[in-house]
């Protein structure tokens, strides 16, 4: 209970300015569970479709592929129906890179989606917490100012110490956010990178395929390589 009533405290002594701090934290805690929730299944589904469509992909079985993704609600199976259903249409491999890259264009927004408010929040409770105490020392000085020669200094003092709590809450609830921010960054930027390896490998799953296959279209009738056309002479 000591701990408690501390808390209460130190929270009723930094003044008003405490209950905004209050709002950015709890504003803050609700958006860092939902990015982290939403991206932790996105980095779920994607691995799960990955792993499923990986094999087929590298067959060269393009029409099951896209079937499949295209029953999927995973970003990486929106990526690989925009790069096969262009793969089926123009086979040209400049057309698939350009839809593939539109479609993660499209993605990598919703990823990014709140997480920068977090950076702000952090950035609030710190300047909440500068103006709480700044406000709180002014009222301090204006009392001080008014009280007797010998109770000023111990009076200026406790001002000063119970003013500076609105601060360190504010710092408190700025740095984990600050760390949050980080760390939901750093999940995002491996999402999108994941996409973009998996771009890049689908293009050059097509165009292998397609070089592979370009022999077949040669005509029957046309001429031999010139080295079976004309031997060299011999040098006997």
């Amino acid at each position: 209970m000591e701990a408690w009533y501390a808390v209460v405290q130190f929270f009723t002594n930094g003044g008003v300015f405490m209950f905004p701090i209050v709002l950015v934290l709890a504003l803050g805690v609700g958006i860092a569970v939902e990015r982290y929730v939403t991206l932790t299944l996105v980095a779920k589904k994607n691995r799960a479709t990955w792993e499923k469509l990986d094999p087929i992909v590298r067959k060269g079985e393009f029409e099951q592929a896209r079937e499949l993704a295209a029953k999927d609600d995973s970003t990486i199976a929106q990526l690989l129906v925009s790069g096969l259903a262009r793969q089926a249409a123009v086979r040209r491999r400049e057309d698939i890179d350009r839809a593939m890259e539109e479609t993660l264009m499209a993605i990598i927004p919703r990823l990014e989606k709140r997480t920068h408010y977090l950076a702000t929040f952090a950035n609030m409770s710190t300047l909440a917490g500068l103006l709480g105490t700044i406000i709180g020392l002014i009222d301090a000085f204006t009392a001080v100012s008014k009280a007797d020669i010998a109770d000023k200094a111990e009076l200026l003092s406790a001002s000063i110490s119970i003013g500076m709590n609105c601060t360190a809450f504010g710092l408190m609830v700025a740095i984990p956010l600050v760390l949050v921010h980080s760390l939901l960054q750093t999940k995002t930027t491996e999402i999108v990178d994941s996409l973009e390896m998996v771009s890049v490998r689908i293009v050059n799953s097509i165009a292998e395929r397609a070089q592979y296959a370009r022999p077949a279209f040669k005509h029957a009738d046309a001429p031999a390589p010139l080295a079976t056309q004309t031997p060299l002479p011999s040098s006997a």
